[in-house]
């Protein structure tokens, strides 16, 4: 494999292999990627973190949902070469030593999970949002919750685990 830096405002090689290091979860990984591949492909593929499904490939569904430096992103819109040097959180990077989250823990409890397939990129989405907006009315998770869909849920679930959390954060502040 042919290493090509990359260096800001250059065009990189179509057809060939590039080294991409990261943080993937807090620990430092590399693989390789063409220019081409998609971030949820490099994810699953080539790094092994399945927990990032794919599910429209057009940035509409949320399914693919990462944080990328700390930000909520598509990884189906992103390609693997962006991420560089950088940070990638996924659903696998939330739980701690084998323990879920409290985030998790409420969907658990509130039965906001369903069939599961976009749970990944909606938990990525809430924790997000829970950082920025740690104490959300229920229009404001609804809002940041229409930017995913889920076939099997009324969402009502994921809107009650994601209040129960912020309402838990903000006793214990």
């Amino acid at each position: 494999m042919k290493d090509e830096r990359k260096t800001a405002g250059q065009a990189l090689p179509a057809g060939r292999t590039h080294r991409v290091r990261c943080t993937l979860n807090g620990k430092p990984c590399e693989g390789a990627a063409e220019s081409r591949t998609l971030l949820s492909d490099f994810l699953r593929h080539e790094l092994g973190a399945t927990g990032t499904h794919v599910g429209c490939e057009h940035g509409v569904c949320g399914a693919c949902t990462v944080r990328i430096d700390g930000v909520a992103g598509r990884s189906c819109l992103t390609l693997a070469v962006q991420v560089d040097g950088r940070r990638v959180d996924t659903v696998e990077g939330l739980a701690r030593d084998g323990e879920l989250s409290d985030l998790q823990q409420a969907f658990r409890r509130h039965h906001a999970l369903q069939c599961g397939f976009c749970t990944a990129g909606i938990l990525m989405s809430c924790a997000d949002f829970l950082e920025r907006a740690p104490a959300p009315t229920e229009q404001q998770v609804r809002d940041m919750l229409s930017g995913h869909l889920c076939r099997c849920t009324g969402y009502t679930p994921i809107v009650q685990a994601v209040l129960d959390v912020a309402a838990a954060r903000n006793k214990n502040t």
